[in-house]
């Protein structure tokens, strides 16, 4: 807009929307974005990993069972800030050393060098001359990663107990009436589960939404970056001075997050539901009830 070429000359209505529609205001609008497409992406990897670590602890191929107790156990047994700081840093030093052994192979210099971790240019990972967005897609990949081995292992035990707690009655009559163990497991067995993991998994998606401002601590410009860049005081050196301001963007954050919280039950109830209509259990029970 043409009047805010120059923000001292303006204020009022007019110096609120120059203010709240610069770029970088413009990035603090998209990073509620970068949020929420952690959430969605980071759901569904959990829950293939969830039931992959679940089915692995229930394996009778025994390397298989043994690889999904471990990875259940290590995963919830480290503090979640621990190994979302670990996995990223682990994985793109790992990235680096493999880039360095090929793009650089005629380097033989210690890639570790005391508290230093040394390899080419060519195999830094983005590269140097790489634009910022590739940067910024780089950092939130491996937030995904770290976020969805993490929850992965909480959503395998949620499943796991999940799918201990179906009657086993119910399982034995499916086999009664002449169904093969893959049909009991996906007609009967899997169904039954959902009713019993929706109260974990809500739970975990809960947590999840709330360990979103870890993304900041892991390089991505999230929602707490810049509520805290554009909040803090801003000397008469800046194109739109103003003192502390941080109380009112994590107000809005606070209600960003409220809402989230909020349509998220809403949709959880409906889940549960339609998940537990017509089961032997309290929830099933309130919904025949309700006439639902």
């Amino acid at each position: 807009m043409e009047f805010c070429a120059d923000p001292a000359t303006i204020e009022g209505a007019k110096w609120w929307l120059c203010y709240l529609t610069t770029p970088k205001h413009q990035q603090f609008y998209f990073s509620f974005l970068t949020v929420l497409a952690l959430i969605l992406l980071v759901a569904p990897i959990t829950l293939i990993l969830g039931f992959g670590g679940a089915l692995a602890r229930r394996s009778r191929f025994y390397p298989l069972k043994l690889f999904g107790q471990i990875y259940t156990s290590m995963v919830r047994g480290v503090p979640d800030i621990v190994f979302f700081m670990f996995v990223p840093i682990a994985m793109d030093q790992g990235l680096e050393i493999i880039r360095h052994w090929i793009n650089c192979p005629d380097v033989t210099g210690a890639i570790y060098q005391g508290n230093d971790f040394v390899v080419c240019t060519a195999a830094k990972l983005p590269l140097s001359t790489s634009p910022q967005w590739v940067h910024e897609t780089y950092g939130f990949f491996l937030a995904l990663v770290a976020f969805s081995i993490v929850f992965g292992a909480f959503a395998a035990n949620t499943v796991d107990g999940a799918l201990n707690a179906v009657p086993r009655n119910q399982l034995e009559t499916g086999r009664a009436y002449g169904m093969t163990s893959g049909q009991v497991f996906r007609r009967v067995h899997l169904p039954q589960m959902w009713g019993y993991a929706l109260p974990g998994l809500s739970n975990l998606w809960m947590i999840l939404i709330k360990a979103t401002p870890l993304l900041f601590l892991l390089g991505v410009e999230d929602v707490v970056y810049w509520a805290r860049e554009l909040g803090s005081s801003k000397t008469s050196i800046f194109t739109y001075p103003h003192p502390d301001w941080r109380i009112w963007y994590f107000a809005a954050l606070l209600v960003f997050y409220l809402l989230l919280t909020w349509v998220s039950e809403k949709i959880f109830a409906r889940f549960r539901t339609r998940f537990t209509r017509g089961q032997a259990s309290s929830a099933g029970k309130i919904a025949i009830e309700a006439g639902q």
